[in-house]
C-alpha cells in the first residue's frame, strides 16, 4: 500500500552510517533559537500533501505540522522532498522532522524515532450501505472488487474465499460497487474515506481486526528526548481538545486517528 511506501535496506543503512554532526546536540533548544520547525514531506501524496493553485503545500500533514509548530511556538517551515532521501535528508540536519505519512517500521527506527503515531491506516472491507453485512465472514463466495496488483489484491487471493474481480483503479471499483456488480471492495482505507466524503456514496466500512493495520508516525532525529517529549505533548492536546479531529474532516472526512 502507498502509505507503506518501501524503504530499502540500503538506504536505512546508509542513513545509519551518517555522521550525526549536522544534528544539535538538543533539536529543541535549536528550533526554539530558530524560531522554526523545518517539516519534510514529499509534496506528492494528496490529500496529505500537495501543492495546490497557489503553488501552496497543503494538506493533512501540512496542517499537523503547522499546528504542532504553532504549540511549540515557532513557526512552521514546510519543505517539500524526495520520498525514497527523506531519512537520510533528516539524518545530515536538512530539516527537523518528517511528517509525511511515514510508516512506523522496525527498519526505520533503526535510523530514527519517532512521535505518536499520529493515524493509522491500512486495508479495509467496504460494501454498500444496507447490504445487511456485518463482518467479512459473510462474505465468503461473494465477489470482492480489488486494485490490480495492489496489496489489497494479495490479502484477497490468501483468504482463498471471494470470487476476485480486478480493476485499474479505485473510481471504477466503486462505481462497481455503488451498482451492485461487486458484494465488496478491499482497499486502502484512507484514500476510499475522501472518495466517500466528496461523494456521499452510500458505502460503508466493514470494520475487521484481521486485516493489515499500521501505524504512520512524525520522524526525529534519534536522541532528542526534548523534542519527542514536546511533540508528542503537542499531539496530545490536538487531539484532546478537537483540533486534530477538525483537520482530519477536513482532509479526509472523518477522523482517523
Amino acid at each position: 500500500m502507498k502509505l507503506n511506501r518501501v524503504f530499502s535496506a540500503v538506504m536505512v543503512a546508509a542513513a545509519i552510517c551518517m555522521p550525526f554532526t549536522a544534528a544539535n546536540a538538543d533539536d529543541l533548544q535549536k528550533i526554539e533559537g530558530t524560531g522554526k520547525l523545518s517539516v519534510a514531506l514529499s509534496g506528492v501524496f494528496p490529500p496529505f500533501s500537495f501543492v495546490d493553485e497557489s503553488n501552496k503545500v497543503v494538506g493533512f500533514d501540512a496542517d499537523i505540522g503547522s499546528e504542532i509548530a504553532r504549540r511549540l511556538k515557532v513557526e512552521p517551515n514546510i519543505v517539500t522532498t524526495a520520498w525514497d532521501g527523506i531519512i537520510a535528508g533528516l539524518v545530515t540536519g536538512r530539516y527537523d522532522t518528517i511528517i509525511g505519512s511515514m510508516s512506523i517500521t522496525e527498519d526505520r527506527k533503526k535510523a530514527v524515532d519517532f512521535v505518536g503515531p499520529y493515524y493509522r491506516s491500512g486495508l479495509a472491507v467496504f460494501v454498500r450501505k444496507g447490504a445487511g453485512v456485518a463482518s467479512v465472514d459473510e462474505l465468503k463466495g461473494k465477489t470482492i472488487g480489488v486494485t490490480l496488483g495492489e496489496a489489497a489484491e494479495k490479502w484477497a487471493r490468501d483468504q482463498n474465499t471471494f470470487e476476485i474481480r480486478t480493476y485499474k483503479g479505485l473510481p471504477e471499483m466503486l462505481l462497481d460497487l455503488g451498482a451492485g456488480r461487486v458484494d465488496a471492495i478491499v482497499a486502502d482505507d484512507v484514500p476510499v474515506f475522501v472518495a466517500i466524503a466528496k461523494s456521499n456514496a452510500p458505502i460503508e466500512q466493514i470494520k475487521d481486526d484481521k486485516l493489515p493495520r499500521y501505524d504512520i508516525g512524525i520522524a526525529i532525529r534519534k536522541d532528542n528526548p526534548a523534542l519527542a517529549a514536546a511533540m508528542q505533548k503537542a499531539l496530545d492536546d490536538m487531539m484532546a481538545d478537537g483540533t486534530y479531529e477538525a483537520i482530519s474532516k477536513k482532509w479526509i472526512g472523518r477522523d482517523i486517528r
